[in-house]
């Protein structure tokens, strides 16, 4: 990029947008430089230009209005949240979600209220920072009930809304529900659930680096659920101990020069680590060995 543009992408690049902040923005960092999306990001600039050759500007951009500006073509691909995507009313190609990021976009009501039932809201006020979902999902109980229930936006703390006596409830996002009961509210109904995902323009012409930005993630999301789990086993024994570590499609299985002897290596998901070996050394396994994996290709 020349000096004289030092915040712009240059030309023929995939521009892809992720958070600039906020509860996204560490965790999609960590994943693309896991991924091998590696970049140098100037300080007060919203721009990065990926290393290693690869024809990627990132544009750092508020994760609200990232799938707005992927559904108008202005950006290639991007990272946000399913909530930000129906909210903006806008056709994306849902490329993968991330597993990360992962809520619940809640009707809540005061506690003390009682409000079992999302219907007894209609016709009454409900502040939101999601205008637009809230006026889908409240809009067939108004025509059930021939009511008109009153959307208002609030960017922040929507939360306090109730207690200020602005609205009679809220539509939210609810991660673990601590905000949520220290206001004294509790959840009426979900309307959504939401996590962060990889989206891309479906008109984008970079459907070549779109692929290749998957296939990397993808990886790195592989190699932080699994380990590789590697051990030696008698042939007769093989049967039993393949039971317990298939693999992720099945085992890698090798002759030893001891007779009758074989090396499996089989990947086996992190949480399950220790319940496997146990399990392996028990069938007669021998050598058991556990190896951290950096990234992979399936």
């Amino acid at each position: 990029m020349s000096a004289s543009a030092p915040n712009s992408s240059p030309e023929g690049y995939c521009k892809f947008a992720i958070p600039k902040k906020g509860r996204l923005y560490e965790k999609v960092v960590k994943m693309l430089k896991g991924a091998g999306i590696e970049f140098n990001r100037a300080d007060r600039l919203d721009v990065a230009i990926c290393k290693a050759g690869l024809p990627i500007t990132l544009i750092f951009l508020p994760a609200k209005d990232i799938a707005m500006f992927v559904g108008k073509g202005d950006i290639d691909v991007g990272i946000t949240g399913w909530d930000v995507v129906k909210e903006s009313g806008v056709t994306v190609d849902r490329v993968m979600d991330l597993g990360f990021g992962k809520c619940k976009l809640s009707v809540q009501a005061p506690v003390a209220q009682k409000n079992y039932n999302v219907e007894a809201l209609a016709g009454k006020r409900i502040a939101t920072s999601f205008p637009e979902t809230t006026k889908e999902f409240f809009k067939s109980i108004d025509e059930k009930k021939e009511t008109t229930t009153t959307i208002s936006f609030i960017s922040g703390s929507v939360e306090a809304a109730c207690g200020l006596g602005l609205a009679d409830a809220v539509v939210d996002l609810v991660e673990t529900g601590t905000t949520m009961r220290a206001a004294g509210l509790e959840v009426v109904h979900e309307v959504l659930e939401t996590e962060a995902m990889l989206i891309a323009n479906p008109n984008s012409t970079h459907k070549d680096l779109v692929e290749l930005i998957k296939k990397r993630i993808d990886g790195f999301i592989t190699a932080t659920k699994y380990c590789m789990v590697m051990y030696n086993i008698s042939e007769e024994l093989l049967p039993k101990a393949i039971e317990v570590s298939p693999g992720k499609r099945s085992p890698t299985i090798t002759n030893l020069d001891a007779a009758g002897m074989k090396a499996v290596s089989s990947l086996v998901l992190k949480k399950e680590v220790s319940e496997k070996m146990d399990a392996l050394h028990d069938i007669g396994a021998t050598d058991i060995l556990v190896l951290e994996m950096a990234n992979s290709r399936m």
